[in-house]
């Protein structure tokens, strides 16, 4: 029996070797002693006995040993030879009571190399053993700029408060993203019971994953767990059977196969940055665009977090709403699911939105994204989008609007009136695109102020709560304040836009338009057009995101009589350099409050690096606060799409 075991490796090592050379690699066993050659080490940490994952062994330690295995530890010595001799006692070692004896063995880069017991390792790698116990020493690198490095100093952060040591991940905070995932903060011990929990989890989750081909894609089977639990939580995966999670996992392979680690110029989202041309209406398309019966109309729901008579922002997308209506009167029919405050009541509205027959679904706020995704993976036949900003996602769609474009504008417009060089910028919470439009603010106010500073409040701080900011700010010595975008119904203001204060009645001299009838118009003909169905065929393996502005008129502004007219001509003309893509607020040389952030006086930041902007310009006076800074309501909405969301645990 041990011989015919060893003959089954003995094949397996030789395949190993053809296929190694046949694709231009190296057919040897890597050896830890050739690695280390001209690295810089930082020390050598005892972690004593520990459970070594069997796939994360990766060669030997010494170079005289490379030559019994091939690179997959498989041996490739006759099998008459003194190795095969004791390879084949280990053998049936293992068959009649089991290998017990620990190997000794070093960690590099969370990789080992082992030591002493390499051929205890062919034996167990043969018979697909999890993991082998072993004494291990840890080499730990020095600091150097590299990715690989940081993702290990990642890893070693991880460690040192999980002890798991079986999780690989291709792409930076990976792990940090994990502890949000399974409700861990960062550096938080996890308890024994977390780790039991957790392994159990993963080892269903790894098997159906491998089940699956897993094995046969570029991405790890933590990688793809990040994005099963994007989709579905932890406290499910803990609940669900394998079965359970593998007709999950297959639900949402092509999501699996989106996120795998590409070549950096691969883009996995594509920016819609204009809508596709209009359609020219045949004669045929307008017989068809007239009234329809109530059973043949496109039903198309809204999916709100508060009222549009509580909230400025819903406010915003339920005037949308009633342009859409006006837009295809007769042709559509709309409904509204509001209140919705939880991710709970999220997942609920959006179930009763497709029990209703709605066949298009406007999730309007980042905050439903999970709930989204799940809704979509559910229900493939019905169209969901979500309002949120670079979302990766293959099976629904995001939008957004550029309003950093209007926030130049209305900087600019602070900056010309100001009379004491102090600018007020209030807004709401630190989630991705923010920063920009706050930057872009600020870089207006630079280009024609640069003496003036800008005095950044976030309402939704602890701290705040209750607290006037528009006196603060006054106080201060602010006259000229950036606030909210639009009133909210109920509680009728003038503090709105960009305003002036005197201690009086605030004056309103512009504000920022969001006009969302314009995008849900268009996406409407997309999908009546066929263009929808177009943009999923050739965007095969991306995700899809509009993100339109001044250019397609989802983005305007709106401007009081009381600027002068000169004033109003400037503005007017730089407003029209952007809608022409002529000029960028982020072009050429950029300073942070640290220093500068872009050096290259040709450089125009692309759509992308805008939405990541994470710093503030130097004159900006404030911060980005944390998740920690927030109230509690507000925290859901940044662990979900924070500027630094993943730096939160």
């Amino acid at each position: 029996m041990p011989t015919n075991h060893y003959l089954t490796a003995l094949k397996a090592g030789k395949k190993d070797l053809q296929a190694k050379a046949a694709a231009g690699l190296s057919t040897e066993l890597p050896a830890l002693d050739s690695i280390l050659e001209g690295v810089e080490i930082r020390g050598e940490v005892p972690l004593g006995l520990i459970d070594i994952p069997t796939e994360l062994i990766a060669g030997t330690k010494t170079r005289g040993r490379t030559t019994s295995f091939a690179p997959n530890f498989m041996p490739i010595l006759d099998e008459f030879s003194e190795f095969a001799v004791k390879w084949k006692s280990l053998c049936d070692a293992h068959l009649r009571e089991g290998i017990r004896d620990p190997i000794i063995a070093y960690e590099y880069l969370n990789k080992y190399y082992v030591l002493e017991g390499n051929k205890r390792v062919s034996v167990l790698k043969y018979f697909d053993a999890a993991s082998i116990p072993g004494y291990v020493t840890r080499i730990v690198p020095a600091w150097k700029d590299t990715k690989e490095i940081r993702i290990y100093y990642e890893f070693l952060d991880f460690y040192n408060s999980t002890s798991i040591n079986y999780l690989t991940f291709s792409e930076e905070g990976g792990y940090r993203k994990l502890c949000l995932r399974t409700g861990h903060r960062k550096n938080e011990r996890w308890s024994p019971d977390d780790r039991m929990d957790f392994n159990s989890c993963y080892v269903q989750f790894s098997d159906a994953f491998s089940e699956l081909g897993g094995d046969k894609l570029s991405c790890t089977p933590a990688d793809a767990l990040l994005v099963y639990l994007d989709i579905f939580s932890y406290d499910q995966l803990k609940q669900e059977t394998p079965s359970q999670i593998e007709k999950n996992l297959e639900k949402i392979w092509e999501e699996i196969e989106l996120h795998q680690p590409n070549e950096e110029s691969a883009e996995k989202v594509s920016l819609k940055l204009d809508p596709a041309p209009d359609q020219k209406k045949t004669i045929l398309s307008q017989i068809l665009t007239v009234a329809k019966p109530a059973a043949d109309r496109l039903k198309i729901a809204f999916i709100y977090t508060k009222t549009a008579e509580t909230s400025s922002w819903t406010y915003s997308h339920e005037l949308g709403r009633m342009y859409l209506n006006d837009a295809f009167r007769g042709q559509i029919e709309t409904s509204v699911y509001d209140n919705n405050t939880t991710a709970a009541d999220a997942e609920k509205a959006i179930e009763k939105a497709i029990s209703d027959g709605n066949q298009v679904i406007f999730t309007t706020t980042p905050v439903f994204l999970a709930a989204s995704i799940k809704a979509a993976v559910n229900h493939r036949d019905v169209k969901i989008l979500n309002c949120s900003l670079n979302a990766s996602h293959k099976y629904i769609r995001t939008y957004y609007a550029r309003i950093f474009e209007a926030k130049l504008l209305t900087g600019m417009l602070a900056g010309i009136m100001t009379d004491t060089d102090k600018i007020g910028y209030i807004t709401d919470y630190p989630i991705t695109g923010v920063a920009a439009s706050i930057d872009a603010f600020a870089i207006g106010v630079k280009m024609v102020n640069p003496k003036a500073k800008v005095y950044l409040e976030w309402s939704t701080l602890k701290e705040n709560q209750g607290v006037d900011l528009t006196e603060r700010l006054y106080q201060m010595g602010a006259t000229y304040i950036s606030h909210q975008d639009l009133i909210v119904p109920q509680h009728a203001t003038r503090r709105y836009g960009l305003y002036r204060v005197n201690g009086e009645t605030p004056v309103n001299l512009a504000f920022p338009v969001w006009d969302w009838g314009k995008f849900y118009e268009r996406i409407i003909r997309n999908i009546q057009h066929g263009t929808w169905n177009t943009e999923d065929k050739y965007e095969a393996g991306k995700a899809v995101n509009y993100f339109w502005g001044m250019s397609s008129g989802v983005i305007d502004v709106v401007w009081s009589s009381a600027i002068p007219s000169e004033t109003r001509n400037l503005l007017e003309t730089l407003k029209s350099s952007i809608t022409r893509y002529e000029f960028n607020p982020f072009n050429g040389v950029l300073h942070s409050q640290n220093g500068v952030v872009q050096a290259d006086p040709d450089h125009w930041m692309s759509t992308k690096e805008i939405i990541s902007i994470d710093w503030l310009t130097d004159n900006v006076v404030g911060f980005i606060p944390t998740a920690s800074d927030l109230r509690e309501d507000a925290q859901l909405v940044v662990k979900q799409e924070g500027i630094r969301r993943e730096e939160e645990t």
